[in-house]
C-alpha cells in the first residue's frame, strides 16, 4: 500500500490511524484512495498495541429475562456505536470477579457499559485497570430514575382503576431481578403516597407451580400485582388460571416491557413499555459524545408510557 501510494510505511499508519495532521491534505486524500481500493481493514489488535487501549465498548449484561426488548437494544448499540468508530462487545455479568478481570485486563476496552448496577467487586477491577464506565459521573436522584418511576406508575394504575389490596411480584432469585429493588421502592411509595396499605412482596421463579404457591399465600381476597415484567406478570396469570381465580376480577396484573408474548396472548396484558430503540439511541449518542468527543455526559431519559390491557 505504502508503494501504491507513493508515501512511506511509517506514513501510512499515522495517516490510517488518525494522525495524518502532519501530512498535506493531498497525501492523506491519496492513502485513503488507496486504501479503500485495496479493501484495506485496519487492525484492531495492532491499534490496541499502539495506544493502549482498544476501540472496544464493553456491555455487561444482567442475569435477567432476556427479551426482544433487549434483543432491540443492542442491535441499536451495535450499530451506532460502529458508525462511530466503537465494537460493542457483550458481556453477560456473573459472580466470578477473576473471569472479569482477565477479561478486562485481555481485552482492555475503551470503556464499560454497564446495564444494571455493578457489585463493589467489578467497580474496584475496572478503577484497578484504569477502564472508565460509560456512565454519568453523577448517580441520578434516587426518586428520579426509571425503575422507580415504573413502580410508583404501576401504583397510580391499579388504584385508579379501583383496586385497594395491592401487592408486588418480583423473581426470587437476586441474580436475575437487578431493577427489582428501586421497582419495589417506587410501588411502596406511592401506594403509601395514595393512601393504601403497604403491599406485600413475594418472590416467585418463572414456573407455574411455584407461583401458584406465592399466590395462594395472598389469599382468596381480590388483589391486585404489580410484577417485575411481563414474564413475571403471565406466569401469575397462568398460576391465577390454575388455581380458579379470574383475571382480572379475583387477581388484576400489570406487567413491565409490553414484549410481544404479552400482546397477543388473551387476556392482553396490562403493561408498562417504552421505546426500546430510542432508548438505545439515546444511550449510543451519550456514549459516544463522552467517549469520544469529550463532552459532559449528556442527559438521557426514558419515556413509559401505559398500555391498557384486559388484565387490570
Amino acid at each position: 500500500m505504502a508503494r501504491a501510494a507513493g508515501v512511506s510505511r511509517g506514513a501510512v499508519s499515522q495517516i490510517l490511524n488518525g494522525r495524518g495532521e502532519r501530512f498535506s491534505p493531498a497525501t492523506r486524500q491519496r492513502v485513503e484512495r488507496v486504501a479503500r481500493s485495496m479493501a484495506f481493514e485496519p487492525s484492531a489488535a495492532a491499534r490496541m498495541l499502539a495506544r493502549g487501549k482498544s476501540d472496544l465498548v464493553v456491555a455487561l449484561i444482567p442475569n435477567t429475562t432476556f427479551g426482544a426488548n433487549l434483543q432491540d437494544m443492542f442491535d441499536v448499540l451495535t450499530r451506532e456505536l460502529s458508525e462511530a468508530g466503537l465494537t460493542l462487545v457483550l458481556r453477560f455479568s456473573s459472580s466470578d470477579v477473576e473471569s472479569f478481570d482477565r477479561l478486562i485486563a485481555g481485552m482492555r476496552p475503551m470503556a464499560v457499559l454497564p446495564m444494571a448496577p455493578l457489585t463493589e467487586e467489578e467497580r474496584q477491577v475496572l478503577a484497578s485497570r484504569g477502564i472508565p464506565l460509560a456512565t454519568p459521573t453523577e448517580q441520578p436522584v434516587p426518586q428520579a430514575d426509571a425503575n422507580y418511576e415504573i413502580g410508583a406508575l404501576q401504583a397510580d394504575h391499579l388504584v385508579g382503576r379501583g383496586h385497594d389490596r395491592l401487592a408486588f411480584a418480583r423473581l426470587s432469585d437476586v441474580r436475575q431481578d437487578p431493577f427489582g429493588p428501586r421497582r419495589v421502592q417506587g410501588f411502596r411509595d406511592r401506594c403509601r403516597e395514595l393512601g393504601r396499605d403497604e403491599p406485600p412482596v413475594i418472590g416467585l421463579a418463572i414456573e407455574a407451580d411455584d407461583a401458584a404457591r406465592k399466590l395462594d399465600r395472598l389469599g382468596r381476597e381480590r388483589i391486585a400485582v404489580a410484577c417485575y415484567n411481563d414474564d413475571v406478570a403471565l406466569t401469575l396469570i397462568a398460576a391465577a388460571q390454575r388455581l380458579g381465580r379470574r383475571v382480572p376480577e379475583d387477581v388484576a396484573v400489570i406487567g413491565v416491557d409490553n414484549t410481544p408474548l404479552a400482546r397477543v396472548l388473551t387476556p392482553r396484558l396490562t403493561t408498562v413499555a417504552y421505546d426500546s430503540s430510542a432508548v438505545a439511541h439515546s444511550m449510543a449518542r451519550a456514549v459516544v459524545a463522552h467517549l469520544v468527543d469529550g463532552q459532559p455526559w449528556p442527559a438521557t431519559a426514558m419515556d413509559l408510557s401505559l398500555v391498557q390491557g384486559d388484565t387490570t
